[in-house]
Order: C-alpha cells, then structure tokens, then sequence
C-alpha cells in the first residue's frame, strides 16, 4: 500500500489497534511477525524475510530479540481499511523491562505459546504484565504444524493457568502461514481502540528512542490525545526543553515520513535533538505554546528497573576511554535499564560499574558495544548489591563491588538480595533441578502438577548464587527444557565474606568476589585452577592464590618458563654449570620482584563462566 494515497486523519481511533506480541523465548514471535507484516503487504512477499524485526547484529547472531521494534500495518477487514500499529518484544527474563514498557503503549497482546513445548515461565511473566496493565490477551497456540506438537494439551495448561475459554484460543503456525488471517480478524475484533480525543490538546507518550547517526536521536511516541504535524514546536514535560518536529512519520515497516500523526496513533518523531539525556523514556510531549497545552497532565513515567548485577566495563587500551563513554552513552539511549557510574580500577584503569538486569543482558550489551561501536572492553566479575550493618555506628552500607567491601572488624551483619525463583520443569528432570537448587542455598516454596508430565517448582533463592552460570546450569541439566523466571523479594541475613586473587602476593581487584562462607574454599578451589590454565607462564614461577584476610585458601602455580642456560658448556668442571644455574635463579628472582603478571581477558571470562 503506497502512503502517498493514504490520509491518516481518516484513521480515527476507532479504525486504530495498538498491540503487542508477547512469549517465552523462541516461541516463534518475531517470525509470527514477519508473516503478519507479509500478509498485509508491508513488506514483499518476494524476499526471503527471516525475522526482520531483529535488526539487531546481535540479535540475528543468537537468534533471540533483545530489542523491542514497532512496524505499522494497514489491514482490510469486512470492508474497512484498519491501521495496526505492532510492538514485537524479547522473550527472555533479563529483557522484561522491554516488554513492560510496550506494554504501556497498547491495549491488547497475542500470547503466543509453542504448540510443543506448552505454557514456560516466561509465559507465566508476560501473562500477568499484561494483565495487571489490564490488557486484552489473545492466546494462540503457534507451531501446530510440527510432528510433535499437542495443541490440546496446551489449551488444556492455557485454561488451568489463565482461565482462557477453549474457544477463545487461536491455532497457527507462523512459519507456515496457517492461522494468519484468523489472528488478523481477532486483533480488530477483539482489541479495544485506543481511548483517545483527537479535538484535545497534544498528549503523546515517549516510550522508546534510539540514536542514528545521521538523524540524531530518534523517539518513538504514541499519541494519546490531539495532533502532531511536521514543523510544530514540543516541549518534554520531564526537561521542560522545547524542539521543532524535523521529520514525523509511521514505522512502515523502516521510517516512512508522513505530514502528521493524529491521536491513537503510534509513530517515530525525529527534534534534532543531539544528547542522549535529552530522550527520556516515559517522558510526555505537549505542544509549546501556552494556550495549546493547558491542562495537559503528563504520563506518570515507567517504574524505572531495578538493577539486579553489577559488573565493571573497562576499555582495554586505557586511551579508549572517551570513546567507550561516548559509546555508553548512546547504547544506554536504546537500552534504558543499564545503569552507568565511572569508576577507576587499580588494575584495569579508568571505566565504568554497570548495572544490568541479569547476566545475558550484559553479555549483549557488551557484545553490542564490540559491534556496534567498535571498542575492545574488558568486563570483570559479575557481583550484585549487599547491605552491609556496621558494628559502631549501626548504619548501612550499600556495597556494589568487592573492592567497597569494609574491614571485617567493623562489620556486624551482611544482608543479601533474594529473588522469587518460578521454574518449569518435565518431571524427569526434577530430582537434578532439585539438587542444583539446594547448592545455590534455595529454599523451597511450593511444588505443584501443571500436568502429569511437567513441574512448577518455586525457589527463594540468593541472587549472588544465580546471577552467574544458574541459568546455563538449569538448561544443561534439563536438556534444555526447564524455563526460568524471578522477582525481587528483598533482603536477608547472610555468612559472606569477601574472597580476594593474589598473583604473586599482589592482589587482582578485578578477580575479587563476595562469596558465601561455607562455599568459599571450593570456589576459591576452581577460581585459581581455571585461572592456572589461562595465564600465560612467565619468565619466572607465578604463585596464583586464593584468600579470606589474610588467610589462604587455595593456591596453584604456574612453573616459569627456563632457558638452557648450560647448553653451551660442552665440558669442564660441574662448577661452571652451576655458577651459570645460580646466575639464572637469581635473575628469575629479581624478575619476580619487579615483573607484572599480564591477566588476559580470558581470565576474567573464565571467572563468569564454569567450564563445561
């Protein structure tokens, strides 16, 4: 459909629907996507569209959205021409807050399910945040076209766990394009139209926003109330700073400028505006002058995420440093949940301490920051955010870092985050999934029967013991099959003490950890023996050691590496041998004494990751 033909004031809010795509992770959303954007003639049917929406390099990399994207539509049903305004969101548990906020600018969702696999936790997650944000949820039931799929038994899941009518499930398989225009109709029929007053002053929601190169900062907005038009003048409520609209238009699928964007709708606006502070998600547009936006209440704003671990992100050479801020800065425009400080290591220089919302979405974030802005970075061992009492004053200390961490002598209790563990495990993988969660210190909550062939385990689990290689744990133990998702439940009381790296005597920040007491000795155990077989030897012995204080817990060596120095003594007294021997050993001492270990960035993955 050519734009150029359309009028968009014709598309009142009643021929609007705003709606969102939600899942578990590789349920076959994004493909589901590109068969609807096909459907409707968005995009051509004559390329080989393989989820388009994953723009991402990462994205298409991994196979999983990390990004949430929004692409227009426009669908004729029983005569009338709609426009449909789609949000394809990440299925994975550190990407929530993605789903949270596109939820914000829709008023239904498809829940979709794999025919195969059935309801998973993340299923569970997306459900009841759309639903607490009172959405209309459509189910359907996606992949019915493979061999071992049980539509019937996952209509059976979908009504014990959400109360859904059996009649109120769809069937579709996205890859085949079964089931498309039957979700089509149900979106129109179904999905209220957006509540908004076209003849009301200019109320838009700003509820994603990315940086191009060229462009500056591009926002994506949802227009509630009035009219936006090209060449207007907007004020955001949040910084009160005021631009002219450069360029409005309707993601159709890629930018497609158009002359304005009226109420109900959902488009891209491009201000000129040069700083990545300036876009704040959740922030609201109004028009400027005076007697246009009286009355006017701005959006409440998105609860903002809560960080869950903390990691250090240094450039590898230090004169990068400038250009990973720079970088920083417009990665955390398209990915709001990071939280970013400079800190200064003594090992690693000057970087920054990151917050992520779990260990997948930092491993994105720095894999994007290697493709997409070009920069070498290290990232140290993930920790999470302790309480610490102290014993003299009684105050508490917030401690993101080990190397925060005060004097034991002054300390009178640590408290530790908890989460709210919901797993989904296939009863044949129970007994081993138990046992994992016991060595993480979990406390079980509830075990119940979704069916006769799968589990729903709930775990109050430490969030220091998971924030690492539990869910690489969980899915290798399960073959893949159990899911994973978690909520804040706080703090509690807890034995941890702080374990440091010594190479040489000399301690490695970077590698130190907080760490639980009645474990620390077996970590400290597989720490310095991971770490043996990735430091390259020296020119003289490397002594690789685990402490608690002052105490050692662990210690392996790596053997210097020795030159024959005798080789050229063909004959005389063993007294010439062993002068030249005595001359080396003292030399490998002194190199010793002023010799720096090179800690390649292998190390510090290895600390991330245990082998498999």
């Amino acid at each position: 459909m050519d734009l150029k033909k359309i009028n968009l004031k014709d598309f009142t809010p009643d021929r609007i629907r705003n709606f969102s795509v939600i899942a578990h992770i590789d349920h076959g959303k994004s493909t589901l996507c590109d068969r609807l954007l096909e459907i409707t003639g968005t995009l051509s049917t004559r390329n080989k569209n393989e989820q388009f929406l994953d723009k991402l390099q990462v994205e298409k990399e991994r196979g999983i959205t990390v990004k949430a994207q929004s692409a227009s539509m426009f669908y004729t049903y029983k005569g009338t021409t709609y426009l449909l305004n789609l949000i394809d969101t990440p299925g994975h548990v550190d990407f929530n807050y993605e789903v949270s906020r596109s939820l914000y600018a829709c008023q239904g969702a498809l829940l979709l399910v794999d025919a195969c696999q059935g309801v998973q936790a993340q299923t569970m997650a997306n459900f009841y945040l759309a639903f607490d944000q009172d959405l209309t949820i459509i189910p359907v039931i996606n992949k019915i076209d493979m061999a071992h799929a049980e539509p019937e038994r996952v209509e059976d899941e979908l009504k014990t766990l959400f109360d859904f009518d059996k009649s109120e499930v769809l069937r579709a398989s996205a890859k085949a394009g079964i089931g498309m225009q039957e979700i089509l109709g149900a979106l129109i029929d179904r999905i209220p139209a957006p509540v908004s007053n076209p003849a009301q002053p200019l109320k838009a929601l700003l509820f994603d926003s990315w940086y191009d190169e060229y462009k500056g900062v591009v926002c994506l907005i949802a227009i509630k109330d009035g009219a936006l038009k090209k060449g207007d003048q907007v004020t955001l409520a949040q910084t009160d700073k005021s631009y002219e609209v450069l360029e409005i238009g309707l993601m159709y699928p890629d930018q497609v400028p158009t002359d304005a964007l009226y109420a109900g709708q959902v488009g891209y606006v491009i201000t000129g505006m040069k700083t990545v502070q300036e876009a704040r998600v959740g922030d609201t547009l109004f028009h400027t002058q005076k007697n246009l936006h009286q009355g006017v209440q701005p959006f409440p704003g998105f609860k903002p995420a809560k960080p869950m671990v903390f990691a250090g992100i240094y450039p590898i050479d230090a004169s990068d440093f400038e250009f990973l801020q720079d970088a920083i800065e417009k990665l955390t425009l398209n990915d709001a949940s990071v939280k970013v400080e400079k800190k200064s290591s003594i090992a690693l220089g000057l970087g920054f301490r990151c917050g992520f919302l779990g260990l997948l979405h930092m491993d994105v974030f720095k894999q994007r920051l290697e493709q997409e802005y070009n920069v070498n970075v290290i990232a140290t061992s993930p920790s999470v955010l302790f309480k610490v009492v102290m014993k003299y004053t009684g105050e508490t200390v917030a401690i993101e870092s080990p190397s925060d961490f005060p004097d034991v002598q002054q300390i009178d209790y640590i408290l530790e985050p908890v989460i709210d563990a919901t797993i989904l495990v296939p009863k044949e993988y129970l007994g081993a999934i138990l046992k994992l969660c016991e060595e993480k210190r979990g406390v079980q909550k509830e075990l119940s029967y979704l069916n006769e062939q799968r589990i729903i385990l709930r775990y109050r689990l430490p969030l220091n013991e998971i924030a690492t290689d539990f869910y690489d744990q969980l899915k290798s133990l399960s073959s893949g099959y159990a899911s994973l998702d978690y909520d804040e439940a706080g703090y509690q009381q807890a034995d941890l003490v702080k374990m440091d790296i010594l190479l040489n005597g000399k301690p490695v920040d970077a590698l130190s950890s907080i760490v639980h007491e009645e474990s620390s000795q077996r970590i400290g155990r597989e720490i310095v023996e991971r770490l043996r077989k990735v430091i390259p030897r020296q020119m003289y012995e490397v002594a690789i050691q685990a402490a608690i204080g002052a105490k050692i817990i662990a210690r392996e060596s790596i053997s210097a590496l020795r030159k024959n120095v005798t080789a050229k003594c063909y004959g005389g007294d063993i007294t010439r041998k062993r002068k030249l021997l005595e001359k080396q050993k003292e030399g490998k001492k002194k190199m010793k004494q002023v010799g720096n270990v090179e800690v390649p960035q292998e190390a510090f993955l290895s600390i991330l990751k245990k082998e498999s």
